[in-house]
């Protein structure tokens, strides 16, 4: 079977599978699941893969956190909003300079989802329960990660050649 189509098989039955799960055992925003899926597949494959797109999503998730907190220390405003996202993406930038790190975009991906997290959920970055948005974004890219390698094993799965053991009349 082509790659493509063992992995649109792969990614399609767990994408519902995600679907599922996220509506009805863990209440986690599927988007970002999804988001930090796509990290895996951008940042590499297998464990190495895997593990940078956890890193990765998890470093903007710290960052995004931190940059809510300093808003909502401040009283918020657009204006403190302005310079507080301001020093969180030059953060970010700054934390590529760490090879785990060097892809921007996945740490601009787990900040993005830690801010969606709130406006999706509600609930605001000093929520004390399990329902903290950046504990639920974190919980959702590791999610999303672990899907990303089901998906690339399954689908390699489908493509590996088999040899046949030879028959006995092959072997005379």
């Amino acid at each position: 079977m082509r790659q493509i189509n063992a992995l649109s098989i792969s990614i399609g039955v767990l994408g519902g599978v995600a679907t599922l799960m996220t509506e009805t055992i863990l209440v986690i925003p599927v988007w970002v699941v999804f988001i930090a899926w796509a990290s895996f597949f951008i940042l590499g494959a297998g464990t190495e893969g895997m593990v940078r797109s956890i890193a990765s999503n998890l470093t903007g998730i710290v960052i995004a956190s931190l940059t809510l907190l300093v808003i909502h220390g401040l009283g918020g405003g657009t204006g403190v909003a302005a310079v507080a996202v301001g020093v969180g993406s030059a953060a970010m930038v700054q934390a590529s300079k760490i090879p785990m790190l060097s892809r921007i975009p996945a740490i601009v991906w787990g900040f993005a989802s830690t801010v969606g997290t709130v406006a999706a959920t509600g609930h605001g970055i000093t929520t004390a329960s399990l329902s903290n948005p950046a504990l639920v974004a974190a919980l959702s890219v590791v999610l999303g990660a672990v899907f990303g390698i089901a998906s690339e094993y399954w689908g390699a799965a489908m493509t590996a050649r088999h040899t046949a053991e030879p028959t006995l009349e092959a072997q005379s």
